[in-house]
């Protein structure tokens, strides 16, 4: 399957388009079947780009002595 060539702004667009049109009862069942599958290849994409983008992260602390300090970004921990 293709990855959408789309900015991930662009990915959410489109995701929120789809979603509006079906929730309106805009489109009939086959297109909303087929904006559906869509839709699920939009999210796929979009959280690939999420979690590259939390591996890339890093965040930075300050030490005692006042100097920075880079480390790996660690997510909370969900309640």
């Amino acid at each position: 399957m293709a990855k959408p060539k789309l900015t991930f702004e662009e990915a959410l667009k489109q995701l929120e388009t789809i979603a509006e049109q079906i929730e309106q009862g805009k489109i009939g069942l086959e297109e909303s079947i087929a904006q559906y599958e869509q839709g699920m290849t939009l999210v796929r994409y979009c959280r690939e780009v999420l979690s590259k983008a939390e591996l890339r992260i890093q965040r930075l602390q300050q030490r005692g002595d006042g100097t920075l300090e880079v480390t790996p970004f660690e997510p909370q921990a969900e309640p």
